[in-house]
């Protein structure tokens, strides 16, 4: 098949994206597959290949991407970019996608798993991998996906949703409770979230979080166990737990730097507390309506109960990254997840 690998693009989990990018480009041409990688923002800018020609590029366009430590200056990003046009696509990406077989999303965050893609390409009747736009919008808003929980009976955390100026946070310092997690409404590989435990750490937070617009979710934190359960087509995957081994939370740094966390699969949690998880993981994958694949996160607190705190559309792709070691659990390999999810989508499940 011809296959567009979309990544990239224009959020603060670029990099990440590139990266799942580049392996699942990879995977997909070890399997046959006339794989192409391309930055759905840069887009073909500087490629001498015509666009008919782009799925027998060497390597597939393939490059050797890294994820650094701190999320890339997106600024510098938009910047590099010849073509000035408001676009997120960039050049030729929208021709080359409408002359493939499929476009696999490796895109993360706001550039990709809000939906607006989805949109565009239903529109232009183009196939491609994972949920649909409704779903991918309702699910990246953590508050509407609080508000599903709710409606669906799957526990989580007592929260509120703010829209906020910055005349607003000293009365707000003052008057939410703390500990408490402050997110941002639409944040993900944890950028856009803090942890504060203090007056004047909450008022650092609420600061901070005006760089991402202003609007956030703030919810109770809860000491516990972090674990993350995967759905693949209408099952779930053995769950995985997450351990921070630089004594913070598991940051944007734990979850992309080699050494700063553990990832035990299967997690160490008893049959009863891996199925409670598991059913509730497709239970919300259900009822926001998304198809193919997800991964859903949880605390487990210090009595054994799991409190369900958000959802990924498109969880990270990365050598790294825990749906591939889910998979891995039950004896798939990295390509077989690649061609499973592609296999689904098309299919229509």
């Amino acid at each position: 098949m011809k296959i567009i690998v979309l990544a990239g693009g224009l959020s603060p989990e670029r990099q990440v994206s590139l990266v799942s990018g580049q392996g699942i480009c990879r995977a997909l041409r070890g399997l046959g597959h006339r794989a192409v990688l391309v930055d759905m923002f840069l887009g073909l800018e500087g490629c001498a290949i015509a666009p008919e020609d782009i799925f027998d590029a060497p390597d597939g366009l393939c490059t050797q991407e890294e994820i650094t430590a701190q999320a890339p200056d997106l600024a510098a990003v938009r910047a590099s970019r010849r073509d000035q046009s408001p676009s997120l696509f960039g050049p030729g990406v929208l021709e080359v996608c409408r002359l493939a077989d499929a476009v696999f999303l490796g895109l993360h965050g706001e550039c990709g798993e809000d939906g607006r893609v989805q949109a565009a390409f239903d529109l232009l009747g183009i196939p491609y991998t994972g949920s649909g736009h409704l779903a991918s919008g309702m699910a990246m808003n953590k508050a509407v996906t609080k508000q599903v929980m709710a409606h669906a009976g799957i526990p989580t955390l007592p929260w509120r949703e703010l829209r906020y100026r910055a005349e607003d946070i000293p009365r707000l310092t003052e008057e939410l409770p703390l500990p408490a997690a402050v997110k941002t409404i639409n944040g993900g590989s944890s950028l856009g979230l803090a942890l504060p435990e203090t007056r004047e750490a909450l008022r650092t937070a609420l600061e901070e979080m005006l760089h991402y617009g202003g609007h956030v979710i703030v919810e109770r934190k809860l000491q516990g166990r972090d674990i993350t359960v995967g759905v693949l087509g209408e099952e779930y995957l053995p769950a995985v737990e997450i351990i921070s081994q630089n004594g913070s939370y598991f940051d944007y740094a734990a979850k992309y730097q080699a050494g700063q966390s553990l990832e035990v699969c299967p997690a160490p949690i008893t049959p009863e507390q891996q199925r409670t998880m598991g059913e509730l993981a497709l239970k919300l994958h259900r009822a926001l309506g998304l198809r193919v694949y997800s991964r859903t996160d949880f605390i487990l607190d210090g009595e054994g109960r799991a409190w369900c705190l958000e959802i990924n559309t498109l969880p990270g792709m990365t050598p790294g990254s825990l749906l591939p070691k889910e998979a891995a659990a039950i004896g798939m390999s990295y390509p077989e997840l690649c061609q499973r999810i592609l296999d689904l989508s098309l299919s229509g499940i």
